[in-house]
């Protein structure tokens, strides 16, 4: 009855989801561009476009946590006064 009864309380709550899926694609995108890989070759990545839409895509190269992610990468790999 548990699962029923929450149905109850929100039966929408499926349909909004879709952050969890998001947020795990941001973690990849984080992981792999920190072990060194581009943000081109890993937008081609068929792991991503079998798990996500081009425009979930597009919101990920969007995202505050990626961009951030990718700019702190970035920055480490060009070294300390470069």
């Amino acid at each position: 009855m548990g699962g029923i009864g929450k149905f109850f309380r929100n039966p929408f709550a499926s349909l909004f989801s879709g952050s969890s899926r998001e947020d795990q694609l941001a973690a990849y995108v984080i992981r792999e561009h920190g072990a060194g890989r581009t943000v081109e070759d890993i937008m081609d990545d068929p792991y991503l476009k079998n798990r996500s839409t081009p425009e979930q895509r597009r919101r990920l190269l969007e995202s505050p946590d990626v961009i951030r992610a990718i700019t702190e990468h970035t920055g480490k790999a060009a070294g300390p006064g470069e």
